[in-house]
């Protein structure tokens, strides 16, 4: 890319990330949803979460203890026995099996999001992923419904990471997790980062998106913990949050880290980074978030029109960039 051209989208760049702190004092001063698309801190919906109770620490994913049932979702046991002290409801209403099915389906997201951890660690440290352990961290009773959950957590490692689960003998009771080279995931890699941290950048470039282009930490913080990371607590796949958000991230111009002006106390806020900008476009975001949630970019009709106005400035930007050149010649 000519040195022009790159000083050009820089200095776009900058324009876009000074109406976007422009938003921010705008959005900590009155919050409120854009037009017909409710404020989101979270671009992962309840099916693409991974939420691992306690999953993540080598110790807790060996032998973890059965997820507490879900009130209201038939048992897993082949027991006739009711819970004590209970009746057990009639089943008869049809208006309870959609929520039945419901609960039973968030059971097993959250049994996937466990198993998602536990392939990212084995990857981590270049081990071989063995069925037996995935059954101990999901716990037995969920033999029958392990090829579906395995399924759902491999769906989103391949989307997040780019990586495929693949079994290393058929029968053999063990996996591997290799680059798969035709993932989506490959087309949007970051040049600066390197896994994990690659497939965490898109989700948090979309929750600041969501939420108008700058995104409160305390709304980045509620997106994190939907993935087990908390602020101040170690994470065995992704490290110390708080330093890779505020410090790692900046660094590389992917975010920016700034303080939310006229808010007393103060309060902080992340943009997108200049870096973000060249590398990516609030299009591909879009259509990254679209791809989770199962639906189109246009189903988020106002964030879609942004898009859509910054796909034709980076247009008009790119021809008058390379038609200047010309002209000077002619």
């Amino acid at each position: 890319m000519p040195r022009g051209h790159k000083s050009k989208l820089r200095a776009q760049e900058k324009r876009r990330q000074a109406r976007s702190e422009t938003q921010c004092v705008q959005g900590a001063q009155a919050p409120g949803a854009q037009e017909g698309e409710p404020p989101s801190s979270s671009p992962l919906s309840v099916d693409a979460a991974p939420s691992s109770s306690g999953a993540g620490l080598p110790q807790e994913l060996q032998g973890a203890p059965p997820t507490a049932p879900v009130a209201g979702a038939p048992s897993l046991k082949k027991s006739g026995k009711g819970a004590k002290g209970r009746r057990p409801e009639k089943a008869t209403s049809s208006k309870a099996t959609p929520s039945t099915e419901s609960l039973v389906k968030e059971l097993l997201r959250k049994k996937a999001g466990m198993l998602m951890h536990y392939l990212l660690y084995r990857y981590k440290i270049k081990e071989p992923i063995l069925k037996g352990e995935m059954l101990k961290i999901i716990h037995k009773r969920f033999r029958q419904q392990f090829p579906e959950i395995l399924k759902m957590a491999a769906d989103r490692v391949e989307l997040l990471f780019g990586l495929e689960v693949r079994e290393i003998k058929p029968g053999g009771g063990s996996y591997t997790l290799v680059a798969k080279m035709d993932s989506p995931n490959i087309g949007r890699s970051f040049s600066g980062l390197g896994f994990p941290v690659n497939g965490l950048l898109m989700p948090l470039l979309g929750v600041i998106f969501l939420n108008g282009n700058c995104a409160t930490e305390e709304e980045i913080w509620e997106f994190l913990s939907v993935l087990e990371i908390y602020d101040g607590k170690e994470h065995l796949i992704f490290g110390e949050p708080r330093k890779l958000i505020t410090e790692d991230l900046v660094n590389l111009e992917y975010l920016v880290y700034t303080q939310v002006p006229y808010t007393d106390p103060p309060c902080y806020g992340f943009l997108w980074g200049p870096r973000a900008y060249v590398e990516t476009s609030k299009m591909k975001v879009l259509e990254f978030l679209a791809q989770i949630n199962e639906t189109v970019p246009s189903a988020f009709p106002s964030h879609y029109a942004e898009a859509l106005r910054e796909e034709e400035e980076r247009a008009q930007a790119k021809a008058a960039a390379s038609h200047g050149p010309t002209s000077l010649l002619t």
